[in-house]
């Protein structure tokens, strides 16, 4: 539900810059997009932002796609943006949470390890 990818576009940066291999989806991904991808891919992680509240359900929605389609047992799924809370990321069941880009690689290295 977002065309903003300025914070997409540094995490992805910084994940690179610590070794890992990144698949950019883009901006506005429907849920659908991300169960193809999970399926595709083999991830282990699934890293989803928002700038605006307005956003923020598409990452609920997201990650209870990944759970129909028997997918998220496999991932762990990393969210942040500026609207973004610990709460929020608890209580849409992602692993992790990450208030700007270092963070995000911190917790999604330490999501993996």
């Amino acid at each position: 539900g977002g065309l903003h990818n300025i914070g997409k576009n540094l995490v992805g940066m910084m994940m690179e810059g610590a070794g890992f291999e990144i698949v950019d989806l883009g901006s506005d991904v429907k849920p659908e997009v991300f169960v193809e991808a999970v399926r595709e891919h083999e991830p282990d992680l699934v890293g989803m932002s928002a700038l605006l509240t307005t956003t923020m359900p598409s990452m609920a929605t997201t990650v209870e796609a990944l759970t129909e389609a028997g997918l998220r047992d496999q991932v762990k799924v990393l969210v942040g943006g500026a609207p973004v809370t610990q709460k929020f990321a608890d209580e849409i069941g992602a692993d992790g949470f990450a208030p700007d880009a270092s963070s995000a690689t911190r917790k999604a290295k330490e999501l993996l390890s």
